[in-house]
């Protein structure tokens, strides 16, 4: 029976809610560049890509230069309100806990700034639950490239077989599938339910809350 030694956590959509001030730097950014902005559940939609990637999706627009210009007034603005902005989900301390106990190693692994990640987790007390925390600026290559995910295995001095990612998109999905470690779908974003059938997704899991008893089965 396969156990689990590390278990490696996305973070908007799967431990925090950020997406209302995600919304509001996006919103911020396409109007500073004279751009329409789309409706929020589009917005909503982009949350877990990379900046350029969420650029390009909202505004079909591929200019490398423009890409940047919104990752820069993105910035601007998520450095007055992402930190407070950003909501962990109810019982995710508990889920955090339960790990601990069970002696596996927790890390994120996300495309969101890690002094970003830190500063939230830092504000709510939860800092000390992680044995690592791989952001955007860790890596070179983005989700769903597996690098990151390598990184907190090799960090975390473990094996990508007794590795089991969670998160909440289809990107998550596939970095996992890459990396070629274990998957467990969160529904807490906006991904339905259907849409991770196509991947060996070892739990489709409502919320966090879940999350121990699945792990507890295999462990």
């Amino acid at each position: 029976m396969k156990k689990y030694r590390q278990v490696l956590f996305d973070f908007d959509y799967t431990l925090a809610d950020s997406s209302r001030a995600i919304v509001e730097c996006i919103s911020y950014s396409l109007k500073k560049m004279g751009l329409d902005v789309p409706e929020t559940d589009k917005i909503r939609r982009t949350i877990g890509l990379t900046l350029s990637d969420a650029y390009s999706t909202l505004s079909s627009d591929f200019s490398r230069t423009n890409a940047n210009t919104f990752g820069m007034y993105f910035r601007e603005k998520a450095d007055l309100v992402m930190t407070d902005g950003t909501r962990i989900y109810d019982g995710t301390e508990e889920v955090l806990r339960s790990l601990m106990e069970m002696k596996i190693k927790i890390g994120i692994v996300s495309t969101k700034f890690r002094f970003r990640i830190e500063e939230i987790l830092e504000r709510e007390g939860l800092k000390y639950c992680f044995d690592t925390i791989v952001g955007g600026e860790d890596v070179k290559s983005h989700k769903p490239d597996p690098e990151g995910l390598l990184k907190a295995v090799s960090i975390l001095k473990g094996k990508r077989s007794n590795t089991i990612y969670v998160g909440d998109s289809i990107v998550d999905a596939q970095a996992a599938k890459n990396a070629d470690v274990d998957f467990i779908a969160v529904l807490t974003g906006v991904t339905p339910r259907h849409e991770f059938l196509q991947f060996d997704t070892y739990a489709l899991l409502k919320d966090l809350s879940e999350l121990g008893d699945a792990i507890s089965s295999v462990t």
